[in-house]
């Protein structure tokens, strides 16, 4: 079988640490790794695999090596700069910033939901936002067999989500220390603004999740709103979904569509208070559905009780498997 190289850029980050974690999962056919950071970073020692890496500053130059694949999580000026250097010596970039995700030459991609998209990249292809990878994971069967018409987000996102800053300023809150992150104390307390307001009173935050479910879903004319809150919580996102579809359906049958999914993992017993919990999904890479009822203010609607680690399903997992579908996709080719 043969084997690839692999570059992570931003190693040193709570993303780039998680890259690691997952790829020694995975076990990838790689023989051989970069690790690459700012100059802030270069010198760090990484260990993957059983093998001690020096992190290398990020150059110009840095991709003229052959390399096959390059995950990146260091920023969208950084993959705006460097994307398309690795991507035209050779490589393809599987990107987790937002600098790419809407751009039509870019594929945005969650391998169980369209992976048929990694095959048309030009070179780059982008990773979706964290609270989007989690909610298509159920959604696509439903979409598929039932035609999404409307969707109702409303996000209940972890501190992990915002880098260290933000972990930082809930465990320093819990101090009594004043933020430095976010506008307000995070502790004991909800923020009701992810990223910076646009002007029709949305946050980014809140359209990223409008427009790339658009787009990977390949669909413009879903109705989608979205209210996208920081919560006191640590790691892993959680998320309402509200869906009205266009078919009828038998909710026993959409239990068993959710069940079927790949990546997908249905914990739903009321009975005995079981749900989807953040402190149950941390450290696992899939996506955990429960509270599934029929909405009764509509005629074919569902809410769904969404929750995963954002950190791995929402960034470095997602990236990873990517990854592993284009060597699939290498390897059927060769």
């Amino acid at each position: 079988m043969k084997q690839y190289s692999v570059a992570v850029v931003g190693a040193t980050g709570m993303v780039g640490r998680t890259f690691l974690q997952v790829l020694e999962e995975l076990n990838l056919p790689v023989s051989q790794y970069y690790l690459f950071s700012s100059a802030r970073s270069a010198g760090t020692k990484l260990t993957l695999l059983g093998k001690e890496y020096v992190v290398e500053e990020l150059t110009e130059t840095s991709f003229d090596r052959g390399i096959d694949i390059a995950l990146f999580s260091a920023g969208g000026s950084t993959s705006e700069k460097f994307a398309p250097i690795a991507a035209a010596k050779g490589c393809v970039v599987i990107d987790n910033s937002s600098a790419w995700r809407m751009d039509e030459k870019v594929p945005l991609v969650v391998p169980e939901v369209n992976p048929e998209d990694i095959k048309w990249n030009n070179g780059i292809i982008a990773n979706p936002n964290c609270s989007t990878i989690q909610a298509m994971v159920p959604l696509k069967p439903l979409h598929d067999k039932y035609k999404i018409k409307r969707i109702i987000y409303s996000t209940y996102q972890a501190v992990s989500g915002a880098g260290v800053g933000g972990w930082n300023d809930l465990e320093n809150g819990l101090k009594g220390e004043a933020p430095k992150k976010f506008n307000h104390p995070i502790a004991n307390n909800c923020l009701p603004q992810i990223d910076s307001f646009l002007p029709n009173g949305y946050t980014k935050e809140e359209m990223k999740m409008v427009n790339e479910t658009k787009k990977i879903l390949h669909d413009d004319s879903i109705r989608i709103t979205a209210t996208t809150v920081r919560v006191p919580v640590f790691n892993s996102h959680s998320e309402s979904i509200n869906l009205e579809f266009e078919k009828p359906f038998d909710l026993d049958e959409l239990r068993r569509d959710l069940e079927n999914m790949p990546g997908c993992v249905v914990v739903d017993d009321i009975d005995n208070a079981v749900y989807p919990m953040p402190i149950d999904a941390t450290g696992k890479n899939e996506v955990f559905v429960g509270r599934i009822r029929r909405d009764e203010s509509v005629e074919n609607g569902v809410n769904l009780w969404v929750v995963a680690d954002n950190i791995r399903k929402g960034a470095a997992a997602n990236a990873v498997q990517i990854a592993q579908k284009l060597i699939e996709y290498w390897q059927q080719e060769a």
